[in-house]
């Protein structure tokens, strides 16, 4: 993670455009059914695990799939296609998240909201920021300050932090006096704030900045692999992204090199493929460090 990086909020802005646009969420099995989005001519469309175009490059941008459904940008609005590409929910939205436990993050105007799979909203807009539902609450921003909700919209630990994460693995990131550290599902701290930047839990694991470098902590806050690099991301599949200077490559969960850094970006690995960049441009290789899909724009 670099510490604007995906699914460390800042503001529902944040987290939105950098999941739905280039950054795939973290999965750990293997699904041949997964599209991925690509971008050709200028324009995103999907390619299935084998690297074949399955959805044309027809939208401005494009988000993952979950529960059978992406958000994609048509012209300025969002809406949602399913994975023949035929649109279920038009464009209307003007920022637009995946679909996380039967619903989905989106933004009209300058507030925040939840949609069900019809597209119709369970939690009006209203929030000045938000995040994604897992184990059943959602971070939102109300005024200055960062609390969560559960899927009737009712405020669950009252808003508090300075930011806030999605849970995962039963904890959630918050910040607290400049510093981050960890809660659980009562709201109280798990790991106190001590970290200069943070990552969500993901494969029993999170990233932590301390000073200027990344590493990784366990469960318990204690640091399993020591802080040593420019970049990283959180683990899925087992990997993780990390840079060395200004390339990055992928390590595995004792800290050893997987992938050697080479490329000039990087992204999780979801269902055994990532996404690179090289030359401004995006591929995605498989675990073995091969092009399934060459870099295109």
């Amino acid at each position: 993670m670099t510490s604007s990086r995906q699914r460390t909020i800042a503001t529902a802005a944040v987290i939105i455009i950098v999941a739905v646009v280039a950054i795939l969420a973290a999965t750990s099995a293997a699904n041949p059914r997964t599209l991925f989005p690509v971008k050709l001519n200028g324009k995103y469309g999907y390619m299935d695990h084998s690297g074949k175009v399955a959805i044309s490059p027809q939208f401005e941008q494009a988000g993952r799939f979950s529960d059978d459904r992406a958000a994609v940008a048509i012209g300025n609005k969002w809406g949602y296609v399913d994975r023949q590409g035929k649109l279920v929910i038009p464009p209307q939205f003007d920022l637009a998240d995946s679909f996380e436990e039967d619903v989905a993050l989106v933004g009209v105007g300058q507030q925040f909201g939840y949609i069900d799979e019809s597209g119709k909203f369970v939690i009006n807009p209203q929030f000045q920021g938000a995040g994604s539902f897992y184990d059943g609450l959602a971070p939102v921003q109300i005024s200055d300050r960062w609390g969560y909700v559960d899927k009737k919209g009712k405020i669950a630990i009252n808003p508090q932090f300075e930011e806030a994460g999605n849970f995962s693995d039963g904890r959630a990131l918050i910040r607290v006096s400049e510093k981050y550290g960890y809660i659980d599902k009562s709201g109280k701290l798990s790991i106190n704030p001590q970290f200069d930047g943070a990552g969500e839990f993901s494969e029993g694991r999170a990233l932590v900045q301390i000073g200027n470098k990344f590493g990784y902590i366990d469960k318990s806050g204690k640091l399993n692999i020591n802080p040593q690099f420019d970049q990283a991301g959180e683990f899925s599949d087992g990997l993780a992204f990390v840079a060395i200077g200004n390339r990055f490559g992928y390590i595995d969960k004792s800290g050893k090199f997987a992938i050697n850094p080479q490329f000039e970006a990087a992204g999780d690995f979801t269902h055994g493929l990532a996404p690179v960049w090289m030359g401004g441009r995006q591929g995605y290789i498989n675990k073995d460090g091969k092009y399934i899909w060459n870099p295109t724009s």
